[in-house]
């Protein structure tokens, strides 16, 4: 049994996919920009400047080199392994099996579910710009009904004046049979506009995301454009006003702007070129949103103090600060509301491609069953997985506002980032018949790299705490310390690894990069996780350990 667990998979191409190769380098750079410039740059950018100050430019570029780390490694898998699924297909080729159905579970996380939290906070987007237009939606069609129920049935226990819009929302929706009809419309309607152009073809979902990421990079450049008249380079010179800790508390708000970069992977078997392709593709996006994230910062802090830009909406906030006519300054926020509701969107249509792709890659291994690998005979999609990725998104919707899913999302991301990270180093140390790829991460033996960063760590936290190395030893002490214990038994476990085999440094800092940033989620994720792992290998061994093992006796008495 443990032999058929950690099965691998031939890093070629089992024949021709059966999928539409149409998709260029400019498409997938298109692809990489549309998951990475979203609400990082309309709204988080706002709570990293006001945390770092003017180093907000500095937090944007290592949060890139960060997530860079990662990317280079998938870059390197994408240019041997031309198959759709991602890190899911990484994994099983590096690790077998067992480790890649854990990482395809944990992709739905990030592509299934995290699209959740992604049509949300759209129809929050749109829900302001039609305000902006003076056409309020009632209460009862921009909430999910639990939650609109908890809050009504809380103002009759309280009569707390916050909840009765609630109350009253509840009370007048229509009903059918009884049955108020209260729904999300906005995000409703966006998954299933989004689903509709993901199902009718590859080709579609390329034009549809390219007009999409034309039009927001634009609205970016424009902003980056007038504002630089206004800037005040006085304003910068408060450059770290919060200390290095203030710093780096804003690269932990940025980083997750970076990593839809994966979603490239998903469409392999979409690309023309993929080995040369998909690498460039990912280095692009990645170097694009970093310059446009550095550019907007440096505006943003030369306008107004960075203490101001800890706001929902910082571009729209900047241009009310500028001395502009009030048409011009009209005309200039209504691009940014449109623009927003727009960045929002391609990345809920990159993802929507994304997902099913894996399902249609795991269900060609067996691990699902055939349906979810069916391709439409004349769009030449993976159809009913895209369809069950939009009934995935729409129906939880009904059931709850679901804030809790960004965490769970950034986990399941982090993890794929991890194991495909490990993966490349293992290939380094050890590679395997039939790995050849275009591009490789530069191989730099991380021995003593290793330790001269480990004691230049050390030696830093003593600078900045004398007390902070007893600290974390005693172990009577609780709070935050069960953090840095838990990443203290990380480094000493990798650590062991990277010196006894001089592992590659470069992917082994990306693996270790993903998981601190997993420690520093809250702990009530990684309860989530357990929960959603036994789900998930409840179903492998209740189904696709078995299938998975009748479909390669099928392909071996062929």
């Amino acid at each position: 049994m443990s032999a058929s667990l950690f099965r691998r998979k031939s890093p070629e191409a089992e024949g021709e996919t059966r999928l539409r190769r149409v998709l260029s380098v400019f498409d997938l750079t298109a692809i990489g920009v549309a998951a990475i410039i979203g609400a990082g740059i309309f709204s988080t950018i706002g709570e990293a400047a006001a945390m770092a100050g003017s180093s907000v430019t500095l937090v944007f570029v290592i949060g890139a080199i960060v997530a860079g780390l990662s990317a280079l490694s998938y870059a390197e898998m994408a240019s041997s392994v031309p198959l759709a699924g991602s890190a899911y297909t990484y994994a099983y080729v590096v690790f077998g099996e067992l480790i890649a159905w854990i990482v395809g579970w944990m992709l739905v996380l990030e592509y299934a579910v995290g699209n959740i939290a992604v049509a949300i906070s759209w129809s929050g987007y749109f829900q302001a710009l039609l305000n902006s237009w003076g056409v309020p939606l009632p209460l009862y069609l921009v909430r999910d009904p639990l939650s609109l129920w908890q809050e009504a049935q809380a103002f009759i226990k309280s009569n707390d004046p916050a909840l009765q819009a609630s109350y009253e929302a509840w009370v007048r929706a229509p009903r059918v049979l009884g049955i108020p009809l209260v729904m999300n419309l906005p995000a409703l309607l966006i998954t299933a506009l989004v689903t509709f152009i993901a199902y009718i073809g590859i080709r579609e979902s390329r034009l549809a995301n390219n007009f999409f990421v034309v039009l927001k990079v634009g609205a970016v450049l424009l902003v980056i454009i007038v504002g630089a008249f206004f800037v005040d380079v006085e304003r910068w010179r408060a450059f770290m006003p919060n200390g290095f800790s203030g710093m780096m508390r804003g690269v932990g708000a940025v980083f997750f702007a970076y990593i839809g970069f994966d979603a490239l992977s998903t469409t392999a078997e979409e690309a023309r070129n993929p080995k040369r392709d998909l690498p460039l593709a990912m280095i692009f996006s990645l170097t694009i949103c970093t310059l446009l994230y550095v550019a907007v910062a440096l505006v943003l802090t030369g306008i107004v103090p960075y203490s101001e830009l800890a706001v929902p909406d910082p571009l729209a906030y900047v241009l009310t600060k500028l001395e502009l006519s009030p048409r011009l300054r009209q005309a200039l926020m209504a691009v940014i509301a449109v623009s927003a509701v727009i960045a929002m969107a391609s990345v809920l249509l990159v993802f929507q491609i994304g997902q099913p792709r894996i399902w249609y890659a795991m269900s060609q291994d067996g691990l699902l069953p055939p349906a979810f690998g069916r391709v439409h005979p004349r769009y030449r999609t993976p159809h009913i997985s895209t369809l069950l990725t939009g009934l995935a998104v729409a129906v939880p919707l009904f059931f709850s506002s679901l804030h809790t899913v960004v965490d769970m999302t950034s986990m399941g991301t982090l993890m794929a980032f991890a194991v495909v990270s490990a993966g490349v180093a293992y290939l380094h140390h050890k590679p395997m018949p039939g790995y050849a790829p275009r591009f490789r991460v530069p191989k730099v033996p991380g021995r003593w790299p290793f330790l001269g960063m480990v004691a230049a760590g050390l030696l830093w936290s003593y600078y900045l705490n004398p007390h902070s190395l007893s600290d974390l030893l005693d172990f009577t002490k609780g709070g935050t310390y069960w953090k840095y214990r838990v990443l203290l038994s990380v480094l000493i476990v990798v650590g062991y690894f990277i010196v006894r085999y001089n592992l590659s440094l470069l992917p082994m800092l990306g693996m270790l990069s993903a998981v601190y940033l997993i420690i520093e989620l809250d702990v009530e994720n990684w309860l989530r996780l357990a929960v959603w792992m036994g789900i998930g290998l409840v179903l492998y061994f209740g189904y696709g350990y078995w299938h998975s093992i009748l479909r390669t006796h099928e392909s071996s008495s062929a």
